[in-house]
């Protein structure tokens, strides 16, 4: 079982007890999160997507830690003009591990014939 999470303008692919590293969430850690941005599911036998999102699928996670990511460096340079730019970046990040995935059981219409 398996569900497709969009946040932060990227999708992920989750199963119950993964660890996702995902954009920066405004969430203290050991908070529980909702995601509702599900875009497909799959139970093992059937795939559902979502047109652009399923309505009864939920994914909820903890949040485990909020930080940065390894240090980057941006480079500028232009030749022959003594043009030189050093710059740093570190990504935040929210660590997040899901715990469960669950589908809304949908409500059958009964046709009542008098």
């Amino acid at each position: 079982m398996y569900a497709i999470v969009e946040t932060g303008g990227k999708q992920y692919k989750v199963t119950e007890g993964d660890i996702v590293f995902v954009e920066k969430l405004d969430v203290e850690e050991g908070k529980s999160i909702t995601f509702d941005k599900v875009l497909a599911y799959s139970d093992g036998k059937k795939l559902k997507f979502g047109k652009p999102h399923l309505k009864d699928v939920k994914v909820k996670a903890t949040v485990v830690a909020n930080g940065k990511g390894k240090k980057i460096i941006v480079f500028k340079f232009k030749a022959k003009k003594g043009y030189k730019r050093t710059q740093g970046h570190r990504q935040p990040y929210t660590k997040v591990e899901i715990k469960k995935i669950t589908v809304a059981a949908k409500k059958t219409a009964t046709k009542v014939e008098k």
